[in-house]
Order: C-alpha cells, then sequence, then structure tokens
C-alpha cells in the first residue's frame, strides 16, 4: 500500500468512465474501482476488477491495488447447502443434461451447480422414485 496521496479524477456512467490518477487517464489499465472515504481521513481507492462504473469522485485518496476475492469460501459454502438427493434427482429429470456420453451424470449436476450458483435455481415438482417406499 501507497501511503502517500494522490490526485484521483473519476467520472463514470452507466457502462463506461475514466480513472485519472495524478493527472494520468489510467482508465485501459483498470476495469473497476472501489471508493470509501470515514470522516477526517482521506478517501481510499481500491483498484480491481469490476463490471460497472457508475461513481464520481475528485479529490485526494489512497490508492491500492486490490486483488478479486478468493471464490473459494462462497463457493463452500454454496456447495455445502446442496441437498445432494434433490441435486440427483434435477440431474436425472433434466433430459437436456443428458447425451448418452462419458460421465454424463457428473457433467449433468456440475451444469446444474453452475445454473444453480447464478440464480437459475428453479423448485421442481416432486419426482416419484422408480422404487415403492
Amino acid at each position: 500500500m501507497d501511503d502517500q496521496l494522490h490526485d484521483v479524477r473519476i467520472t463514470a456512467g452507466h457502462a463506461t468512465g475514466t480513472v485519472a490518477l495524478d493527472g494520468r487517464d489510467i482508465s485501459k489499465k483498470v476495469s473497476g474501482y472501489s471508493l470509501q472515504q470515514r470522516a477526517g481521513r482521506p478517501a481510499e481507492l481500491v483498484l480491481f476488477l469490476s463490471p460497472l462504473l457508475n461513481d464520481e469522485f475528485d479529490g485526494l485518496a489512497r490508492v491500492m491495488v486490490g486483488v478479486p476475492p478468493d471464490p473459494g469460501p462462497a463457493a463452500a459454502e454454496f456447495l455445502s447447502a446442496i441437498d445432494a438427493g434433490e441435486l440427483e434427482r434435477h440431474a436425472l429429470s433434466r433430459h437436456d443434461l443428458m447425451d448418452g456420453g462419458p460421465h454424463e451424470l457428473t457433467r449433468g449436476m456440475l451444469r446444474l451447480l453452475r445454473e444453480w450458483a447464478s440464480g437459475g435455481w428453479q423448485p421442481q415438482e416432486e419426482v416419484a422414485d422408480a422404487v415403492p417406499h
């Protein structure tokens, strides 16, 4: 982290924007930022990968180069919430996932997990078991 304050100017719209650091446009070198300021302290600007820019700031800030967060803990939490039986039932009932190729059930489950992780989970009518209880 650089303790020196830098002159920062940010202009942003819905999908485009510019980031200038010490009068130099660095927009093509960054794709996102996080800007934070606490009362009585200089603003802190973290440059990192982010989908859209939509703020405006002009002033002095402490600048840090950030690293995208580790997806491991979030993935572990997501996977721990999955019911194995429900995943299997959903995969087996989705004929579009079954192509007869090697490891089709595993590939189908992985595709379902990607869909669910992206917000595509949809409740499904109960699939009747083939074996009576």
